[in-house]
């Protein structure tokens, strides 16, 4: 589903510094897998490259037969909308908006119709298990709901690839584990891959392999013995 191949990253500047450099890495269809390292080493700048936010200086990115690096800016925005998902460390949740609202607006910008967008976030509300919660506002919800519903929005148009950046980095170790859980049923139930970004080799535990991040020439590798 994706695959990266000899990916490198520099900011410019009088201070230039290298972000990312000769990064391999694969992501196979219904694998959901974690990128962990400290803070500063490049996995906030690989999920940015990945979504296509951001262009490497050399490289490929290969999702699902597309080339993303070649793409221009409105094909990479259309694949970003249709094929991904995106769960945040900060939630995002637009606060003049309910539950509800808050979870239809990615069907919204497909062009889903009112009545089956309001079926499919009713159906992942209940799947997150905030059914209850559907007309509050985010300001009424506890950190773990406002991620419940990050994740319900993230996954509501059921995205091929789901990137997660930190997503229980603003949570307590009970509430972070019950939203870590959610997430990975519903990945699976739903999306065709998973990426998870963090620090944390608890939430690493939770995915099916893990990679690590250093930076010790910010290479990619494979690591066992986490779970």
């Amino acid at each position: 589903m994706l695959s990266i191949r000899r990916l490198s990253k520099t900011y410019g500047g009088p201070r230039s510094r290298l972000m990312l450099q000769d990064i391999n890495f694969e992501v196979a269809p219904g694998e959901y897998v974690a990128v962990m390292g400290e803070s500063g080493v490049g996995k906030s700048t690989l999920l940015n490259l990945i979504a296509g936010l951001d262009l490497p200086d050399s490289g490929s990115i290969s999702f699902e037969g597309a080339e993303l690096t070649t793409l221009d800016d409105n094909a990479r925005t259309l694949v970003r909308r249709d094929r991904m998902g995106f769960v945040f460390q900060a939630f995002h949740l637009l606060p003049h908006l309910t539950v509800m609202r808050n979870i239809m607006v990615p069907l919204a910008l497909i062009g889903v119709a009112p009545d089956e967008s309001s079926r499919m976030a009713d159906e992942m509300l209940e799947a997150v298990g905030i059914a209850a919660l559907a007309a509050a506002y985010p300001r009424e919800l506890s950190g773990g709901e406002m991620q419940r519903v990050a994740i319900a929005r993230a996954l509501v148009h059921r995205p091929r690839l789901v990137l997660a950046d930190e997503p229980t980095g603003n949570l307590d170790t009970d509430t972070a584990r019950q939203v870590l859980r959610v997430l990975s049923e519903q990945i699976k139930r739903n999306a065709g891959a998973g990426i998870l970004v963090t620090h944390s080799a608890a939430a690493a535990a939770t995915t099916d392999r893990v990679y690590v991040l250093t930076a010790d020439g910010l290479q990619l590798r494979t690591e066992r013995g986490w779970r």
